[in-house]
């Protein structure tokens, strides 16, 4: 059964190679905002579907659907939340020098002195 759920990424971990066979994952943490209080949830992006974060920012709202996966070890059961799709809902990048407004230089920023101040 698949889910769905809305966000901005908090964490964008590196990718992680594991065993022999070269098993590769990769985490995302989303910030979701449904409720009394946020909750981060981590999120697991397995094999060819590492590549799908590629191009993300941190602070990008996302709509990820994943699979809750559980299994057994030794007497303990753990769960998993592995996703499979992304889709930004809006695109988020760092502000840079070319991004920001003009500053004015002393003149413009002072303005002109009115003496007929009507006060």
């Amino acid at each position: 059964m698949a889910y769905d759920l809305t966000g901005r990424i908090k964490v964008i971990q590196a990718t992680q190679t594991f065993g022999a066979k070269g098993f590769t994952k990769r985490e995302l943490v989303v910030t979701v905002e449904e409720g009394k209080y946020p909750q981060d949830i981590a999120l697991e992006f397995v094999q060819d579907k590492i590549n799908l974060l590629d191009g993300l920012n941190v602070g990008q709202k996302v709509t990820v659907s994943f699979d809750i996966r559980g299994r057994e070890y030794n007497g303990r059961y753990f769960n998993n939340l592995q996703a499979w799709r992304i889709k930004t809902e809006e695109v988020a990048r760092p502000v840079d020098d070319e991004d920001r407004p003009p500053v004015p230089d002393e003149s413009e920023a002072l303005g002109t002195i009115d003496d007929d101040i009507p006060f």
